[in-house]
């Protein structure tokens, strides 16, 4: 038995479905624009600056974020009440500690800090001084001890 050709009955008009062609032309405009980088080029902005000097003062509370701190060592003092220093710079009160740790944590809170407490400073202000520094956010914090020599 002889099959008919497919190809026979060519007078029928070819259809097109255009619905998937559309389809596949949609999702590739969604995925190039999900794609696209939308960053804005670094060279078209306007970077000039002037050649005139300033004549505003720099204040210089903050110490520059250049400064690379070794170690941050804070010593905590008895007398009526505690006194501290942090390398060797007097706080005025603990809020002024506080602020002074916190803005050193910002520039590098990675830095050795080293609680060194006289022999008669109170557990007490040794546990505040090491707790403020947690909360300042300083992740080495170590305890200076003084030797006591036989």
């Amino acid at each position: 038995m002889k099959k008919t050709s497919p190809y026979l009955d060519r007078d029928r008009e070819l259809e097109i479905k255009m619905t998937p062609m559309i389809d596949v032309v949609f999702l590739l405009l969604v995925f190039f624009v999900w794609t696209a980088s939308f960053s804005i080029v670094e060279n078209s902005l306007n970077a000039e600056l002037t050649s005139q000097l300033g004549e505003m003062e720099v204040q210089q509370d903050d110490p520059p974020p250049e400064i690379d701190f070794d170690e941050v060592v804070i010593r905590i003092f008895w007398g009526d009440q505690p006194t501290w220093t942090i390398n060797d710079l007097p706080m005025e009160s603990f809020d002024d500690l506080k602020d002074r740790l916190q803005r050193i944590a910002k520039i590098k809170n990675d830095a050795s800090l080293i609680i060194h407490p006289e022999q008669n400073v109170p557990l007490g202000a040794v546990i505040n001084v090491f707790d403020t520094s947690q909360l300042a956010g300083f992740l080495n914090v170590q305890f200076a001890t003084n030797m006591i020599s036989e």
